[in-house]
């Protein structure tokens, strides 16, 4: 018999759970004994494989979904598959070479082309949901702010990313600053606050007017409302979210369930629902640039049935967006990593090879 330790699984265990889910996988059919036995390093009989079979499924590995049914995997033994017996998860060299043309392409892309084709692939390659978030500009460091006052009375507050990421805005203030104001508060706050962050910036800025020398300073006053407007717009609206491959969920037979796929659907329709999944799951990471979520590991009850892979990308040591796929539990895990970690990596380097120019920066507009 097989002892309860998932780590105690010997060899042969370990190579009939991974020939029959990789079976599984490619079929979507439940396993027979007969169909493992040909596969077997060992060239073992349909019967031994049968009698191991039974004490995986006794062991809560495999699940019999009907009596006279061949085996299917279960969540449990999707774990065990991805914890300790998958190991290549490189890319193929093809695969390497698409992600790299779909990413960059022959002309430099803003932040929105580079998230809108980084969520493309991860869709197109996983042939599952792709999702990857720009986070809020509140907490990411500012290399330069910008405020230009619009006919309207409205004032457009542009801010650069340490990452070169542009995000523009639109605030209303009830003082009627001129352009010139405006040069001035922002040259200010770029002189005296460049590499903090816009939370940061502002809570600077309030601790130096609750100082009685600075009460009657308009320039830290006009620097401070500017700052709070825009960070207030800023939080209002959020992260940026690109979702593609929605469509891929229809016509998943994984996914044959009505309501269940009208669930999922949903899900992906509503930003901070996406954003609070990929955040959990990236918070799991303990020095893993990659982290697997299966079945009933999610929190969200409808996503018990999906896998969830998610990976972050960084600016220097910054933290700066998450990225992932969310498909079913029967799903290529080897390629699936690889294409996520891929798509993460190389959107880092792109993000550090951007071009410094002021006129060509990565641009978000709101």
């Amino acid at each position: 018999m097989i002892r309860k330790s998932v780590e105690t699984l010997d060899e042969r265990c370990r190579e009939m759970l991974a020939l029959l889910i990789k079976t599984h996988i490619a079929t979507g059919e439940p396993v027979g004994s007969r169909v493992i036995s040909k596969l077997t390093s060992e060239g073992l009989s349909p019967a031994t494989v049968r009698n191991i079979i039974v004490d995986l499924e006794e062991a809560g590995y495999l699940e019999q979904p009907h009596t006279s049914a061949g085996r299917v995997p279960s969540h449990k033994g999707y774990r065990f598959y991805v914890d300790h017996i998958l190991e290549q998860t490189q890319l193929s060299e093809s695969d390497e070479t698409v992600i790299q043309l779909g990413m960059l392409g022959a002309l430099w892309p803003n932040a929105d082309q580079l998230m809108s084709r980084a969520s493309h692939l991860l869709s197109s390659l996983s042939e599952s949901v792709g999702i990857v978030i720009l986070p809020s500009i509140a907490h990411d460091i500012i290399k330069h702010i910008d405020f230009v006052r619009l006919s309207d009375g409205r004032i457009l507050v542009i801010t650069v990313s340490r990452a070169g990421i542009v995000q523009d805005r639109l605030v209303r203030i009830d003082e009627d600053l001129t352009q010139d104001e405006l040069n001035w508060t922002a040259n200010y706050v770029n002189a005296n606050f460049s590499g903090m962050s816009l939370f940061a910036i502002r809570t600077e800025l309030l601790k130096r007017l609750s100082e009685e020398k600075a009460l009657y300073d308009r320039l830290l006053q006009n620097a401070a409302m500017l700052c709070e407007r825009g960070l207030s717009e800023t939080e209002q609206a959020g992260a940026d979210v690109f979702v593609e491959g929605a469509s891929n969920i229809v016509t998943n037979p994984d996914f044959a369930d009505t309501e269940r796929m009208r669930e999922l659907l949903r899900i992906f329709e509503e930003k901070s629902r996406l954003i609070k999944i990929l955040n959990e799951c990236v918070g799991m990471a303990t020095g893993h640039t990659v982290t697997i979520r299966i079945g009933q590991e999610n929190s969200l009850p409808s996503l018990h049935g999906c896998s969830v892979i998610t990976s972050y990308y960084s600016c220097g040591d910054q933290v700066i967006g998450n990225l992932g796929i969310v498909g079913p539990v029967r799903m290529e895990y080897a390629r699936t990593i690889g294409v996520v970690n891929y798509v993460a990596r190389l959107l880092e380097k792109a993000l550090a090879d951007a071009p410094a120019g002021p006129t060509t920066p990565i641009r978000s507009e709101v």
